[in-house]
């Protein structure tokens, strides 16, 4: 197992057939860049977007895999949609900022560009033949959904990996959306069961028709955030900075799960300064006490440390427990929490109305972020940045359950606002770790056990991830990728112009 990118061309025949593959399907590729500034995608391919339907698998929906979708995903937005949550919603002064992932096409979740990032650099080096080889997408949920979107519009077999207890939203969407049934893989287990997932990955491995292109790993799953997110997360900052120039971008708080929306922390904090913070389940923190456990803030996977976290870089840990996510979801999506909301905290009935827009790991971020503001006295010009990564439309199920279990079926005022009492008035700086150097190492060094011992990844190559100059040369691979994807392009037929780079 490599833990660096392809780079050039391995396998020149399968190269070959994939570009006629392509070429067949009318398949193109966007580039990174585009996908980091839409504005430069070529205006023949933006036109003919218009008459595509956001959900539909059709290849011009690659040139929609971005941050600047609208409301209605069919159009640009000059900005990237997100919420600005006010003090009457969190309780601090801190403005807390979510980008929205649910503007993404074909599965309203911003996993679609990782699962793009992870599939096409493979394409390009002639390491997968979309003919032959079946793409397997070890995920808890959103990106084993986007995987299979990517795989077929390419016109390949997509094999979805995920634990059975995920929510049942998720596994009817990939029912319609696979090849046949048995490109469903349920593993044994819930969130926090990822090395079951890596233990079938394994065994599906042995057919060397499958390549598992596993997102905990994929570089090209940081790259595509710390170019893409980054660089969306920058323009909703200035967008805000334009109208109150004192505001800065203090932390940006996102769930481990993969670790790859993290990599945009590190281009905040490059141009900021901005602390990067990673939250994870208060019933299995990992990363916070080396600890265990079950829990249900779906789309966060973890029991161990991604092998694309840049660890040496992260500066907070911050555990959520899922009885916070799990309840202030019934509160944000129930009629009577949203009344209690407005009518009782004063929440903006704008603001209410668009609590869908935020899934359960969305939650988390929100109060990982609420933790962190009230830790370091966040002022209403210190902003933390988040993202929602879906919205609340995949965990309809999930919220029958929380209220027939938690309140007996029936959820009125008083309940909601013992919710909002204790899940966010009540939300503490407990279970927060400032990272000294000897954490970060701490934290490093548990991902051995994982990566080299169960994964084969080479010891030089696990220990070369600690140097930040590891992780700043990645960053040259994009412009080659570009470069590479424009000459596919060409190839097939289907060239678009060049775009700039980040």
């Amino acid at each position: 197992m490599s833990t660096v990118p392809s780079e050039g061309i391995r396998d020149r025949a399968t190269y070959d057939r994939a570009i006629e593959r392509f070429r067949r399907a009318g398949v193109a590729l966007p580039t990174f860049a585009e996908l980091a500034r839409p504005d430069t995608i070529p205006a023949d391919v933006a036109s003919a977007l218009a008459g595509v339907g956001p959900d539909e698998p059709h290849p011009l929906n690659l040139f929609r895999i971005h941050w600047y979708n609208d409301g209605t995903r069919r159009r640009p937005a000059t900005v990237p949609e997100h919420l600005v949550l006010p003090r009457a919603l969190t309780g601090v002064d801190a403005p807390i900022v979510l980008a929205l992932g649910n503007r993404f096409p074909l599965i309203g979740a911003h996993k679609v560009l990782a699962a793009y990032a992870c599939l096409a650099p493979r394409i390009l080096a002639g390491e997968f033949d979309p003919a032959v080889h079946r793409a397997v997408w070890p995920s808890t949920g959103n990106y084993c959904r986007g995987g299979v979107a990517i795989s077929r519009i390419m016109g390949c077999r997509g094999v979805a990996v995920l634990p059975e207890g995920m929510s049942a939203e998720r596994f009817r969407w990939l029912e319609r959306w696979v090849a046949e049934p048995s490109d469903i893989v349920r593993t044994p287990g819930t969130e926090s069961n990822v090395k079951e997932i890596y233990d079938r990955c394994r065994e599906l491995a042995q057919d060397e028709r499958n390549v598992v292109l596993n997102q905990f790993a994929e570089f090209g799953n940081h790259l595509a955030h710390w170019l893409c997110t980054g660089h969306a997360l920058a323009a909703i900052v200035r967008h805000h900075q334009a109208a109150d120039p004192r505001l800065q971008p203090v932390a940006f708080v996102s769930a481990s799960g993969s670790a790859g929306t993290l990599g945009a922390g590190d281009a905040l904090k490059e141009e900021w300064g901005t602390r990067v913070v990673a939250a994870e389940a208060l019933e299995c923190p990992t990363l916070l006490y080396n600890g265990f456990g079950e829990h249900n803030i779906q789309g966060i996977g973890d029991k161990h440390v991604p092998l694309i976290h840049n660890v040496m870089n992260t500066d907070v840990v911050v555990a959520v427990s899922d009885q916070s996510t799990d309840r202030l979801d019934l509160l944000f999506s129930h009629p009577e929490g949203r009344r209690y909301l407005v009518e009782r905290r004063g929440v903006p009935a704008d603001v209410v109305a668009r609590l869908g827009d935020i899934g359960i790991s969305g939650i988390c971020n929100v109060v990982a972020g609420i933790k962190v503001a009230k830790r370091f006295g966040l002022g209403p010009d210190e902003a933390v940045l988040t993202v929602a990564t879906d919205g609340a439309e995949m965990y309809g199920s999930e919220i029958g359950k929380v209220l027939l279990r938690d309140f007996g079926g029936s959820f009125d005022s008083v309940a909601a606002a013992e919710v909002f009492a204790e899940h966010v008035l009540g939300a503490g700086t407990d279970h927060l770790l400032e990272l000294r150097h000897e954490d970060r190492l701490r934290i490093f060094n548990l991902g051995y056990y994982t990566w080299v011992e169960q994964q084969g990844v080479a010891v030089a190559d696990f220990v070369a991830r600690r140097e930040q100059a590891f992780w700043r040369g990645l960053r040259a691979l994009l412009p080659v990728w570009d470069e590479a994807i424009r000459e596919f392009n060409a190839r097939t037929g289907l060239g678009t112009r060049a775009a700039p780079t980040r």
